[in-house]
């Protein structure tokens, strides 16, 4: 019987002088060449060469072409048929009647029909085999097999010695390795992203927890990994972690505090994601942009970037503005220092000029009855400087703010609302307004706050007062 050629090679390859005969039960014999060193070298640069060109072909186009091979073992007067059969039946010890029904029922299911229905059933769109698809709700899917089968196959190519096919072995499962590493990262990624879409995401430290399992998993791969290459169980290296205690809390202490603290800011809502928050100690005024296992973000308002260690929000005192952004107000505390030599009683020409002030008609109306009231009862008593009773220009001031700040519909209402004198200073004596506006937006803020002060300061002469100022 003539040797069967039991080897392709690819086109423009040199055909070997030398070649060695199988001898197989049954009469049956194989026939492979024998390749010096330059030719293997370059049939291999040929071989990555034409695998790359293979991963770019669509694999319904591969389907298509192994159904029509399947086509021609079908075919009853092909040759490739008549020749596979001569082949099996002695290679496998059957009968020719056996051999033909099995070379039938394994074509039936290589042709394109079945592959095509295969592919389909088995995915869906077997696009997915060649590039990312995309799936319901925006995300993207890609079915992926080549290593597993790389790693199977490996022990069962004729010709190749066990070295190596072990070599084979470890570097398709350091392949599948990376990929179930990169397949989880990206899993968590998209986890934490969904999480972080939700009305619970501002509140849960996602980065610190996703960092903390991503450690963890990439140190499992690296030691499963290692396993590999020492041809060792995990285990072993596993329990040389134990006397390596020490050492590994010495290296990993910055972000074994991280961890630590991460979970006491989360569960005791110290800083969450957009916070605004002041730490001078480390120049940071801005908006929390993330809280990582080891350091915290924070976007100054000047744009920069200021990082944190992470346990230093938990050992060293900050400032956290949430509270402010909670509490539907933005407070303004600024005191007018007036000159304490402009500070005198209300003369009647005076009342009669703030009567005509918008908000102070029925206020002074209301102190004019009372003061009356209270020099009634003591009329016997001498006209001096204090008796009778008058009205200050700084205290009618005071209730002129006072007035004008509640018909103002940018100041809350509800919260604090003070307007008080202070202690006198070297600085005259100082009148603070004390009140919450609605607007907590810096830019609309800062506006509010400089049109009242605008206003009040333009109006300190029309009770006769002056804001006093350093010569």
């Amino acid at each position: 019987m003539t040797p069967f050629d039991a080897f392709l090679l690819p086109p423009g390859c040199e055909r070997p002088p030398v070649y060695e005969v199988l001898e197989l039960p049954g009469g049956a014999s194989l026939r492979y060449p024998v390749l010096p060193a330059d030719q293997c070298e370059s049939l291999l640069s040929g071989l990555e060469d034409a695998g790359e060109a293979l991963g770019r072909v669509p694999v319904r186009s591969l389907s298509r072409s192994i159904g029509r091979v399947a086509d021609r073992l079908l075919d009853p007067a092909d040759p490739l048929r008549a020749e596979a059969l001569e082949i099996l039946a002695p290679t496998a010890g059957i009968s020719p009647e056996m051999a033909d029904a099995v070379l039938a029922g394994m074509a039936c299911d290589w042709t394109r029909e079945r592959l095509d229905e295969l592919l389909d059933r088995e995915f869906g769109s077997v696009e997915v085999l060649d590039a990312f698809q995309p799936l319901d709700g925006g995300r993207m899917v890609r079915a992926r097999g080549p290593s597993i089968s790389f790693h199977v196959g490996s022990g069962t190519v004729p010709g190749v010695g066990v070295t190596a096919t072990t070599l084979v072995e470890a570097a398709s499962l350091l392949y599948m390795i990376a990929v179930v590493v990169l397949v989880l990262d990206g899993t968590l990624n998209a986890v934490v992203d969904l999480i972080r879409a939700s009305r619970f995401g501002e509140r849960l430290p996602l980065t610190t927890f996703a960092q903390v399992v991503k450690l963890v998993l990439y140190g499992l791969a690296a030691i499963t990994a290692l396993s590999i290459l020492m041809d060792e169980s995990p285990a072993l290296l596993f329990s040389g972690l134990g006397a390596m205690t020490a050492v590994l809390m010495l290296i990993f202490k910055d972000p074994i505090l991280g961890f630590m603290g991460g979970i006491q800011l989360s569960a005791n809502q110290m800083v969450q994601r957009g916070d605004w928050i002041e730490m001078p100690k480390y120049g940071a005024d801005g908006d929390v942009l993330e809280v990582a296992l080891t350091t915290v973000k924070v976007q100054n308002f000047d744009k920069t970037i200021t990082t944190i260690p992470t346990y230093a929000l938990i050992s060293e005192s900050f400032k956290n503005w949430r509270g402010m952004a909670e509490s539907q107000g933005r407070r303004i505390k600024r005191a007018i220092h007036i000159d304490i030599n402009s500070i005198k009683f209300c003369d009647d020409a005076l009342l009669t000029r703030l009567s005509r002030v918008p908000y102070m008609a029925d206020y002074l109306a209301e102190k004019r009855q009372e003061i009356n009231a209270w020099d009634g009862g003591h009329d016997e008593e001498p006209s001096t400087a204090w008796h009778p009773r008058r009205l200050t220009n700084i205290g009618t001031f005071r209730a002129y703010t006072v007035a004008y700040l509640k018909h103002r519909p940018d100041i809350h209402p509800e919260m604090t609302f003070l307007v008080r004198q202070l202690a006198p200073t070297q600085h005259g004596v100082p009148v603070e307004v004390y009140v919450f506006s609605r607007d907590q937006n810096w830019v609309n803020y800062e506006g509010i706050q400089s049109d009242i002060f605008d206003h009040l300061l333009a109006v300190l002469s029309e009770f006769g007062l002056r804001a006093y100022q350093i010569p």
